[in-house]
């Protein structure tokens, strides 16, 4: 979503905020005196897709209604 906002086009990938608050929880059952090695290994499962229709419109895009709809997030 960073990667749009700072004026890319589109974005698809993991959620950076969601991704450091499960970090945080880690730190904090680890500092808590829970063993490293017994914590489960967590993989994203949630992917968010982010368009930018004003990078479209500098590009002389038209996108899909289609990609719209599934965007997350359309940034106009």
């Amino acid at each position: 979503m960073e990667t749009v906002e700072a004026g890319g086009l589109i974005s698809y990938g993991v959620d950076f905020k969601k991704m450091f608050v499960g970090a945080v929880s880690y730190i904090d059952r680890i500092l808590r005196g829970t063993d490293p090695t017994e914590l489960p290994v967590q993989a994203r499962t949630e992917f968010e897709l982010v368009v930018s229709q004003k990078a479209a419109k500098q590009l002389g895009l038209q996108l899909p209604p289609t990609l719209l709809a599934r965007a997350d997030e359309v940034i106009e």
